[in-house]
């Protein structure tokens, strides 16, 4: 935003010091005058020298005056030097670090990121503020280098299905004797996948920046929801999914939090033990949150291999080499989703084997239906 130039803080400053200066020095002259030389008679008195040491003539108010207004006079020019001299040392040593956050400001405009003002010194308002801004921009550093790293991430998996295609069009093109049957299951395969990666990076993008109307949801509905959805999947592969726990009242989307629990499930079932797995999928309610609990069996994890899983595009080599490998979105959006309606996912490895993947929401605030209600189990097999 173009602005008019304008008088700069540091002179308002200096001028300010200078003003208080010169006030209170008038003033402190004013209170000599007010509580000093008014009681000066402003007639000549003699004394006799006899009934006072000192003798002589007593001073009159104006002859006092006419000493007391120039000396007056060039103490208050000496305060306004003194003031503005001092003062504008002053206020530019107090504006020294609002100097340096304005050039790291400028920086960062230029996209320099990486510059951190760094003040030293004890704790105080300029020093809040200058740590305040390094941690906004290590933050945005942070963000511009997952969304560069996403971008890559998403251009490289949308090139291949599309590489795949072109490929299978050119087999189709140069060899019409090929069985156009395979090419076409094949097309249509890849381009389910490209269109399943595309709708993950929507939905993606839709709850990062949180666009949505917050209404009333029991986790417990979704939860039983979803498993009864992905019943036929678990079943296909051998897996148990069992469900149960206690209503569990949140403000947010359905339909995000139906996705955010979906996608749970599905990872569940599909990365786990087969033909012999099991999934386990509660509800709880906490002092001012509620929980949802999805556990499953499965291959021993670390933690360092644990905390990567809700990176984008982060996939084992169990996951790539699986009719069900998804996008490598599932645990992202989760993540997202989780972080849109202020929430907490936590993410912890199982000693025997699996993983448990717990998320933390804020109770609902709205009113609606009883919060509590008896557990309930709704086995499936």
């Amino acid at each position: 935003m173009d602005r008019a130039p304008g008088v700069s803080v540091r002179l308002k400053l200096t001028l300010s010091y200078a003003g208080f200066l010169m006030v209170a020095g008038a003033l402190l002259l004013t209170a000599v005058w007010v509580f000093l030389l008014r009681y000066v008679p402003d007639r000549a008195m003699l004394y006799n020298p006899d009934d006072r040491p000192t003798g002589g003539v007593f001073p009159i108010r104006s002859v006092l005056l006419h000493v007391f207004a120039p000396r007056a006079v060039a103490v208050l020019a000496f305060l306004l030097v003194f003031g503005l001299v001092g003062g504008w040392l002053l206020a530019g040593r107090m504006l020294a670090p609002l100097t340096r956050i304005t050039e790291a400001t400028r920086l960062a405009s230029t996209g320099s990121l990486s510059h951190r003002v760094r003040l030293p010194g004890r704790k105080d308002e300029f020093r809040e503020l200058a740590d305040a801004f390094d941690t906004m921009l290590a933050r945005l550093e942070e963000h511009v280098a997952e969304q560069r790293r996403f971008a890559a991430n998403a251009s490289h998996e949308l090139r291949t299905p599309l590489a795949i295609s072109k490929s299978l069009l050119d087999v189709a093109r140069t060899d019409p004797a090929h069985d156009t049957g395979e090419i076409i299951e094949r097309l249509h395969a890849v381009n389910t996948r490209a269109i399943d990666l595309t709708e993950a990076l929507l939905l993606l993008s839709r709850a990062g920046q949180r666009s949505f109307t917050r209404e009333r949801v029991d986790l417990s509905l979704l939860a039983e929801e979803a498993t009864e959805t992905l019943l036929p999947l678990a079943e296909k592969l051998g897996v148990t999914i069992e469900t149960s726990g206690d209503i569990a009242p949140t403000d947010g989307s359905h339909a995000l939090l139906l996705q955010l629990t979906m996608n749970l499930v599905h990872n569940a079932i599909v990365h786990n033990l087969p033909g012999q797995g099991t999934v386990s999928v509660n509800t709880g309610v906490r002092t001012k949150t509620v929980v949802l609990t999805v556990e499953n069996t499965g291959e021993k994890l670390t933690p360092q291999s644990v905390s990567t899983l809700t990176a984008p595009f982060q996939r084992g080599t169990e996951r790539i080499h699986t009719d069900h490998a998804g996008v490598g979105l599932g645990l992202a959006i989760v993540n997202t989703i989780t972080q849109a309606h202020d929430g907490t996912l936590t993410l912890t490895p199982r000693s025997a084997g699996g993983i448990s993947v717990s998320v933390e929401l804020p109770r609902s605030a709205l009113r609606g239906g009883p919060e509590q209600n008896e557990a309930r189990e709704l086995p499936l097999t």
